[in-house]
């Protein structure tokens, strides 16, 4: 089994003090470091979800539609709710570029699967809100932060008119991996959990 501390180098890093580049370059080693490993350890990159979240970006769908979409049916939601649910996700919480929407899309399947109803039980809503700071910190350890405008880079335009999605715009953003890994962690996370 591979073991993915090799992204606790990314991780230790003080994003909020290392250039845009020296983010870029120290991710794009662990990514290669981490395609290494795993094709010598025969693992799967990705899982049914991540993949299926990667091919619905590509549709057009925003970062946090396609992971939420992604799940739909295991969570007992129409496709038409799960989109609705997650459209105003993307970009950052509409293209504000803060959380990243493929984080947000975890939270909320989170919150669909295991979420709490009862308003007065601490115990409960500590233990689900420590599941969200540890999905939270799985995507940190891949990524190095959640915020959207830190993923992207420091000139991340917060216009709310999407982009046209382009083959460059696919070449250029971090974000159809963003969204494979986000499918990819909470869908472990249910694996391990039930």
């Amino acid at each position: 089994m591979i073991d993915c501390k090799i992204f606790e180098i990314s991780s230790k890093l003080n994003f909020n003090y290392v250039s845009a580049y020296m983010r870029k370059l120290v991710y794009k080693f662990t990514i290669s470091l981490y395609h290494y490993f795993s094709l010598y350890y025969n693992k799967p990159m990705t899982n049914s979800y991540s993949q299926k979240a990667k091919e619905l970006f590509k549709e057009g769908y925003n970062c946090s539609q396609a992971v939420v979409f992604a799940f739909a049916k295991d969570l007992g939601i129409e496709p038409e709710t799960a989109i609705k649910l997650a459209s105003s996700f993307g970009g950052g919480m509409g293209r504000m570029r803060e959380v990243c929407g493929a984080v947000s899309a975890m939270f909320m399947i989170a919150g669909l699967k295991y979420g709490y109803t009862e308003p007065d039980n601490k115990e409960i809503k500590t233990e689900h809100y420590a599941r969200i700071q540890e999905l939270a910190g799985k995507f940190k350890e891949l990524h190095g932060t959640i915020i959207c405008r830190e993923l992207l880079g420091v000139d991340a335009d917060d216009k709310p008119i999407p982009s046209d999605r382009t083959k460059e715009y696919y070449a250029s953003r971090p974000c159809e991996r963003l969204v494979g890994d986000a499918a990819e962690i909470i869908a472990d996370y249910i694996e391990a959990h039930g």
